[in-house]
């Protein structure tokens, strides 16, 4: 009986990972060599060798002649083409998209964003995404057919559709968890490679943990952004919950007669600790500030009445993330956003109100400190997650199309320690 496709194109995918991983850890190569060092027949070697040859993931660097006994034929020696991207990923936040690029080794290749109004519509981000990579690949010679992955955030909150199969199959590819209006579709049919999507927020979650020297197994993040967003990762793994939800902590109630709320509820904790809810505070006090730009300002000035409203927000975000830590005990909590650097006393105020709220005989709570990534902190969890050495890809929802798969590895930390911020 013939497979499906679905498992045809994973096959192969497989088969070439395991290639470009031997010449990326033994440098150039002959055919003879890497069918030995992965174990595959001649035959299917030279198909997939091929494969990539055509695609340019590797070239011909030179023969064996120099140091080939008898009087056979020279044979070619491969390597990594290094002008390859073979991982990207994308964040679309409110009011940009990021984007980077990887190659085999994990290492960033080029980077770079691109704004739009927070009213544009999806068709509008996506063809920007897209520009914005070939201008990439032309301003740095890279090129992209080769990738073996693409990850894009979306913003949260970001459900799983009701009824929708996961993953489903796109022109050859396997895209995993749809997302808004046909974004996924749009990027796996212009570069022919898989794509997972996800709430930007817990992808910058799983590149906190995953990164620096002292990366964690147990984390809780948090996003003051336009909105708050969340991430948990546990044992290891990016939580998504049963519908995708797991982490939203923006959404829950912390003044039961508080401000509206996009979501429709009154009070939740965006309303207090987002952006838009602490400089609507500021002007409720008499202090019209209206950008980031004038809320850094007063806080140089140490305005009384933005240190007070900063306090409470933090108070606010401190008793939540509490209730969190009291759950899942994690090891260190991340607040990110730009404005936990422009006001530091947010961070400050976060940690003394969690060592209030820990349970009293704990013998020491988590470490609370703010984001070290920036504005790619979403798109390099994008590529984390598409890493193979990510646990992400692995504990997504599977059907037939991908079961069966046996190279996920089980640590959250292997092999993505080279993501550089």
């Amino acid at each position: 009986m013939q497979m499906p496709s679905g498992v045809h194109a994973l096959v192969r995918r497989t088969h070439e990972e395991r290639v470009m991983r031997a010449l990326q850890e033994n440098g150039a190569m002959s055919r003879g060599e890497i069918a030995r060092v992965v174990g595959l027949s001649r035959t299917t070697l030279s198909e997939i060798t091929g494969h990539l040859l055509q695609r340019g993931a590797i070239v011909v660097v030179d023969t064996d002649a120099s140091r080939r006994e008898g009087s056979g034929r020279p044979a070619e020696r491969l390597a990594l083409d290094p002008a390859s991207a073979q991982f990207m990923g994308v964040d679309f936040g409110h009011r940009r998209v990021h984007v980077v690029v990887a190659d085999a080794a994990h290492e960033i290749m080029v980077s770079g964003s691109v704004r739009y109004e927070d009213t544009a519509t999806w068709g509008t981000r996506t063809a920007l995404a897209l520009e914005l990579v070939d201008r990439l690949s032309g301003e740095a010679g890279v090129h992209y057919g080769a990738l073996q992955g693409i990850g894009i955030g979306v913003p949260g909150p970001y459900p799983a559709p009701q009824g929708a199969a996961w993953p489903r199959a796109t022109a050859g590819t396997t895209v995993l968890r749809p997302a808004p209006e046909g974004v996924d579709v749009a990027f796996a049919e212009r570069f022919d490679a898989p794509v997972i999507v996800d709430n930007n927020t817990r992808l910058a979650a799983l590149a906190e943990a995953i990164s620096g020297a002292d990366s964690v197994a147990d984390l809780v993040y948090v996003r003051l952004s336009d909105g708050v967003g969340g991430g948990l990762v546990v044992g290891g793994q990016l939580v998504t919950g049963s519908s995708g939800l797991a982490g939203e902590l923006g959404h829950v109630t912390v003044e039961p007669a508080g401000r509206p709320c996009r979501c429709g509820k009154r009070g939740c904790l965006e309303t207090v600790a987002s952006v838009p809810g602490i400089l609507a505070a500021c002007w409720e006090f008499g202090l019209r500030l209206e950008n980031l730009d004038d809320l850094a300002a007063a806080v140089r000035r140490a305005h009384p009445v933005v240190d007070r409203v900063l306090r409470e927000a933090a108070g606010a975000l401190g008793r939540v993330v509490g209730a969190a830590t009291m759950m899942l005990n994690p090891a260190k909590v991340v607040i990110g956003g730009e404005i936990t650097r422009l006001a530091p006393v947010l961070v400050e105020q976060v940690a003394a109100t969690l060592a209030a709220e820990i349970f009293p005989t704990a013998s020491a709570g988590p470490a609370v400190a703010a984001a070290r990534l920036s504005d790619d902190d979403g798109a390099i969890g994008a590529l984390a997650a598409v890493f193979h050495s990510s646990p992400l890809l692995a504990r997504y929802p599977e059907t037939a199309d991908v079961k069966g798969r046996s190279d996920a590895p089980d640590s959250a930390t292997e092999g993505a320690a080279h993501v550089r911020p």
